[in-house]
């Protein structure tokens, strides 16, 4: 079976995937910084609107003047869409379809100066186009103190020559908001940059414990295995000089060998459930973010002290029950909680079902039958009702199963 290693193009793309992805987490505080600076932008073009229609103007000309400013406004989607999606060391590239956006902010100026007679307006749409594109952190800082330096010059030639006589307000909060219009953008900017680096270092520190996890696991095999194949060895090749000489000997060296390939087979499933297990808390987290990534509204209880729950029983039965939940539930709402009850914990999981005519064990009688079986073994019990639309499922184990399990054995 031949391996082909991934080649440079796919490279790129990954990366980009991976961004996204790395995004996602804080999109509520992405669409925060979109409304922020579209409202600011809108609001530059209504107060544009709203003084041309004070002054008199014909209705030409406020339409005219309306429309390209509207067409400015949606030409800022695109270049926040390309600003998000960029990954982490994505060079300035003004890419063909940020093209037309600045053709349009470029219009939009021509159209708003010559009306108004100002300079704000005439360069404002452009500049602000320009600090939506990705420009690195300190050409940025740079080029956005150039544009307000720019603009606050322009603002007082404005307040200075054609709105010298002037009284009215909306000029001033014009040329005021068009002033400082690329500075808040900025800003808004540099706060999503701000918790994208954040969420980028919380993953990059993720997959650095996975690996040093990984690595452990590792050389916990290594030393276990290693051990034990020496040992094995050495009896091995003592059973084999003593064989021809004295049989029983060599038979008792390849009973202590076959004894130390169990201990090894014993260290090794320990090992592996030692790592396979995972922390309750964890695994509901984890369910709650898989119903939700399905489009169910989940409701989740979990004890303080769910970290002393028996994982080992309880985490198979909350992946069990979770995946019944997507593939049979009605996938509207979901209640899971664990909680502790005198010497027992008690996890619940409920759920509408799909379709009135449903069958009653929602997942199938399987699943559930295999899910009770685990939980008598762990010396508890489960039970599943359906009330109306309603499916539930109840599982209940002891403090410590192990020792319930080894009183059986007793028994």
């Amino acid at each position: 079976m031949s391996s082909r290693r991934p080649s440079a193009a796919a490279e790129p793309a990954a990366t980009d995937r991976g961004a996204l992805r790395l995004s996602r987490s804080i999109s509520a505080t992405w669409w925060y910084v979109v409304l922020a600076v579209v409202s600011f932008q809108l609001f530059v073009v209504l107060l544009v609107v709203d003084i041309l229609v004070r002054a008199g103007a014909g209705t030409g000309a406020v339409a005219v003047v309306g429309l390209t400013g509207l067409l400015w406004w949606l030409a800022t989607m695109p270049a926040l869409r390309e600003y998000r999606r960029r990954p982490a060391d994505a060079p300035l590239l003004v890419r063909r379809h940020l093209l037309v956006p600045l053709l349009v902010s470029v219009a939009y100026g021509v159209v708003a100066g010559l009306e108004t007679w100002t300079w704000v307006l005439a360069v404002l749409p452009l500049m602000q186009s320009l600090m939506l594109l990705n420009w690195p952190p300190g050409v940025r800082l740079r080029l956005v103190l150039l544009v307000t330096g720019l603009l606050v010059a322009l603002a007082v030639i404005d307040l200075n020559t054609t709105l010298a006589g002037s009284r009215e307000d909306a000029w001033y909060q014009l040329t005021f908001l068009g002033a400082s219009l690329p500075a808040i953008t900025v800003s808004s900017l540099w706060w999503w940059d701000v918790l994208v680096t954040l969420d980028r270092a919380r993953a990059s520190e993720a997959r650095l414990a996975a690996t040093q996890e990984r690595l452990r696991l590792a050389t916990d095999v290594h030393d276990l295995q290693g051990h034990h194949l020496q040992v094995v060895a050495l009896q091995l090749e003592l059973a084999e000089r003593l064989m021809p000489r004295d049989p029983a000997a060599g038979m008792e060296q390849l009973r202590a060998a076959r004894a130390s390939v169990d201990d090894a087979r014993q260290g090794t499933r320990d090992l592996a459930t030692r790592f396979r297990s995972v922390p309750l808390r964890d695994e509901l987290a984890n369910a709650v973010d898989l119903l939700r990534a399905a489009g169910t509204r989940v409701e989740s209880v979990v004890d303080p002290d769910a970290s002393l729950a028996p994982a080992q029983a309880l985490g198979p039965v909350i992946r069990e029950t979770t995946t019944n939940v997507l593939r049979h539930g009605g996938g509207r709402w979901a209640r899971l909680s664990l909680t502790r009850s005198g010497g027992s914990w008690r996890y619940e999981i409920a759920n509408d079902v799909a379709g009135a005519a449903g069958p009653v064990t929602a997942g199938g009688g399987a699943g559930l039958e295999g899910l009770a079986r685990r939980a008598e073994e762990a010396g508890g019990d489960l039970v599943s009702r359906r009330e109306g639309e309603t499916f539930t499922v109840v599982v209940t184990v002891p403090d410590r199963p192990d020792a319930v399990a080894e009183e059986g054995k007793v028994g």
